[in-house]
């Protein structure tokens, strides 16, 4: 179950970081409250961009061989910190997207962090 969740959670992030890299000016102009945050700066988009292909790689890696589980720790490790980030604006009444918040960002960070974990009994490294 846990490798199933890990598979459809890399999608996403993996497609996130993509378009984060290629696409920035489109995902920035369309990611919900992100143009709000100031303006455009492409570095920033792309580094941020290949935090989430890296994440969603990880995920991928531990879907595709219980073993790699370790990796997706690490991504998914990301993606919670990411999400803290959101709680935090979330709980100081900053939010103008606060469904998007906790359905987009803080609910599948939760997931991918118990999907990266091995199951009892699994086989790992």
């Amino acid at each position: 179950m846990r490798r199933v969740l890990a598979a459809i959670l890399a999608i996403p992030t993996v497609l996130n970081g993509l378009i984060m890299l290629v696409a920035g000016p489109f995902w920035y102009g369309t990611a919900p409250g992100v143009p709000d945050t100031g303006p455009f700066n492409p570095h920033f988009v792309q580094d941020i961009g290949a935090a989430f292909l890296a994440a969603g790689l990880a995920l991928a890696a531990r879907a595709w061989r219980p073993r790699y589980w370790p990796a997706a720790v690490a991504g998914a490790g990301f993606l919670v910190v990411h999400a803290l980030l959101h709680v935090a604006i979330l709980v100081g009444g900053h939010s103008h997207y606060p469904a998007f918040d906790l359905l987009a960002i803080v609910l599948p960070s939760a997931v991918a962090l118990y999907s990266a974990f091995p199951n009892p009994g699994e086989q790992h490294a």
